[in-house]
């Protein structure tokens, strides 16, 4: 069996958001399993499962959310009855943080779209329900902003199997053969 450890022997860490793992922490109780990032990454790396809805205190199920107001400043709202919260996700962002920057992550796969985790795509929604924008969720912008060395993946971004290869190439160490 492959090891998790590199070449000087250090754990590779990865964090990853739990619902990829299969973990049913999602709004509707379901997952988004990743068979890839489980089965085979995971065979190589340790990963640090997080699910920023569930661990701020939202239930499974819960109401859908989404972000709204400005792109740069999103707010985190439940889509049918308008509750905010962003200070909820906020306060807990903060201390989840310092935790993982005792964990030395090498690298972090976040679920796409996701109003917490999602990188650039993530739909912004007026008052009136439009969207407006698309916007980055409160937990990748902040492990992008107080991680800047570690490198930061969508789950989508993974499923090309170029990228996929180049990404295990670099969390790995590995060199291609020519």
């Amino acid at each position: 069996m492959p090891s998790m450890f590199k070449a000087d022997g250090k754990t590779i860490r990865v964090g990853i958001s739990s619902c990829l793992l299969g973990e049913k922490v999602r709004y509707d109780g379901g997952h988004k399993l990743d068979r890839f990032l489980r089965d085979t990454l995971g065979q190589y790396v340790q990963y640090v499962p997080v699910c920023p809805e569930v661990e701020c205190g939202l239930g499974v199920p819960r109401e859908p959310m989404h972000l709204a107001g400005d792109p740069d400043i999103p707010r985190l709202v439940a889509t049918r009855t308008g509750d905010d919260v962003t200070g909820r996700m906020d306060t807990w962002c903060r201390i989840k943080i310092l935790e993982l920057k005792k964990m030395r992550l090498s690298a972090f796969v976040l679920k796409s779209r996701s109003p917490s985790c999602g990188i650039g795509n993530v739909k912004l929604l007026s008052d009136k329900g439009e969207q407006t924008s698309s916007g980055t969720g409160l937990f990748a912008r902040m492990i992008i902003d107080r991680f800047p060395q570690v490198r930061v993946e969508e789950s989508d971004g993974l499923l090309d199997p170029v990228y996929r290869e180049q990404f295990m190439e670099m969390l790995l160490g590995l060199k291609p053969v020519l």
